[in-house]
């Protein structure tokens, strides 16, 4: 039996299922001949090796202007409540939140984070959003909360 690449008819299909005394019956037929090398198609020509990449002049590029978040004491608002806040809202840990607790009570103000303007404003919006201290009857809504630039106006 010929085994051939390519399409078969349902002839040659036909006869592959026959025994090999029958395929002598059907030499009169049209042999198949097997695929040349010029019918199969051309390799695919090889990909073009990338043009030489020129890095572009190097730019100043400008340093983010920092900006404090600055929690504002208001006598509204209980050391827990504070420390609460700053755990979820910074992630502080307990040491740290008990010290902003601390500052804010003794100062009456306390940075609680350094950052540049977009999220300086989303952290005093949290803040701001928090809600009241449950502990303090007379608390009518979160604390307050400002952003101020970190270093002073550069001429």
């Amino acid at each position: 039996m010929l085994i051939v690449r390519g399409a078969c008819s349902r002839k040659d299909m036909s006869m592959s299922s026959q025994d090999s005394t029958s395929n002598a019956a059907h030499a009169d037929a049209s042999p198949v001949s097997p695929v040349s090398p010029a019918a199969t198609p051309p390799p695919a020509p090889a990909p073009e090796a990338p043009a030489a990449v020129v890095p572009a002049p190097l730019r100043k590029v400008e340093r983010l202007r920092r900006w404090h978040v600055v929690l504002l004491d208001d006598q509204d608002h209980s050391y827990d409540y504070v420390i609460l806040m700053m755990q979820q809202l910074f992630a502080c840990s307990l040491e740290r939140a008990e010290g902003i607790a601390e500052a804010v009570d003794s100062d009456g103000r306390a940075v609680v984070a350094a950052t540049h303007r977009e999220h300086a404003e989303f952290k005093r919006d949290q803040i701001l959003a928090f809600g009241r201290d449950r502990l303090i009857a007379r608390c009518a809504g979160s604390m307050t909360a400002v952003i101020e630039p970190a270093e002073p106006d550069q001429p």
